[in-house]
């Protein structure tokens, strides 16, 4: 059929995937850390204290003091590319980009900082993009990482008078398809060290314990992933939990302090990952591989490894292929 004059223009009907992880600030420095952390700490399903009640005390002394922390600890990690997660999800993206065929557009964005979901998600439209997979890489569900990313997406689309199609990919904690891609990179990492560790730690990022309470599913996602490698590979894993902040009580065990409880009990040799983060960023190149090792080795521990996430690796590329052609079924085969 043919267009009137002047119909505006349009452009093909096209498939898109967004690809979305935490956030970063734009540099290492104490005024865009402190901006990413205002951001990303106002967040009501990060934080889930009243804002008459939180905002006074963000505002008031951690915005005034953990910045400047921060900053330095992103100074240690910070790539000629930028944040590794960024930099990382990036590459991500761009690995994938055309393995499902040029009817699909792949991109990436941050749920805090940018490139910004709404930003990406507004770029998708204009390229003619009618149905969209929304991907947080995130492998266990919780509410504030998972939850908080497609929410931003959907906060967009309800502003929109022409809204496309959604999907977004579920949490992947014991996919077969994830747990063979961490088997396989972390039994490489193990064959490149130059010591058997006498131990190996599974350290997942912290929640609050009363998220747990609460009906989050994290802290059963987390253990499952690590019963199911663990039987895969045929040895025993260590489970802790990252990343503790503000007096509540974490989950737990504590992954810093179960690090000194191995060196003390005599297993000086450990090696620590991240199965978690799909990306490596500031909580596993600065808080695992420095502050982890520091603290290691302090308790008297010998050996100690820090092994890479799956990233943009062989292993994690397949997968995240994989995982998406599975969500993009019916899409991708119309007749």
């Amino acid at each position: 059929m043919t267009l009137p004059p002047d119909h505006p223009a349009i452009p093909k009907p096209r498939i898109g995937v967004l690809l979305m992880n935490l956030g970063t600030p734009d540099g290492p420095d104490v005024r865009s850390v402190k901006r990413y952390l205002g951001e990303f700490l106002s967040d009501r399903r990060v934080v889930e204290i009243p804002a008459i009640a939180w905002q006074p005390i963000l505002r008031g002394i951690i915005l005034n003091t953990r910045p400047k922390k921060s900053a330095h600890a992103y100074s240690q990690v910070w790539r000629e590319d930028g944040s590794p997660l960024a930099a990382i999800t990036r590459l991500q993206a761009a690995a994938v980009k055309d393995s499902f065929g040029p009817e699909v557009l792949v991109d990436w964005a941050m749920r805090y900082g940018r490139p910004a979901i709404a930003e990406r998600l507004s770029a998708m439209q204009a390229a003619g993009c009618e149905r969209i997979l929304l991907a947080p890489l995130y492998p266990q569900y919780c509410a504030a990482t998972t939850a908080t990313a497609n929410d931003k997406a959907f906060a967009h689309l309800a502003g929109l008078r022409w809204q496309p199609a959604l999907r977004t990919l579920p949490p992947y904690y014991d996919d077969p398809l994830y747990i063979d891609a961490l088997k396989t990179d972390l039994e490489t990492s193990l064959a490149a060290l130059d010591f058997v560790p006498d131990a190996i730690v599974a350290s997942f990022h912290g929640m609050p314990k009363r998220t747990l309470e609460m009906g989050d599913p994290y802290h059963c996602h987390c253990q499952k992933t690590a019963r199911l490698l663990s039987a895969a590979m045929g040895r025993e894993l260590t489970v802790a939990f990252q990343s503790r902040f503000g007096p509540q009580k974490w989950l737990g065990p504590a992954t810093d302090e179960t690090l000194v409880e191995l060196a003390k009990a005599g297993k000086t040799k450990v090696a620590i990952f991240a199965p978690g983060f799909s990306a490596d960023c500031l909580e596993t190149l600065e808080e695992l591989s420095i502050r982890g090792r520091e603290s290691f080795e302090e308790a008297g521990g010998k050996d100690f490894a820090y092994l890479p996430c799956l990233n943009d690796g062989p292993a994690g590329v397949a997968m995240l292929e994989r995982l998406l052609a599975r969500e993009l079924e019916g899409w991708t085969r119309r007749g």
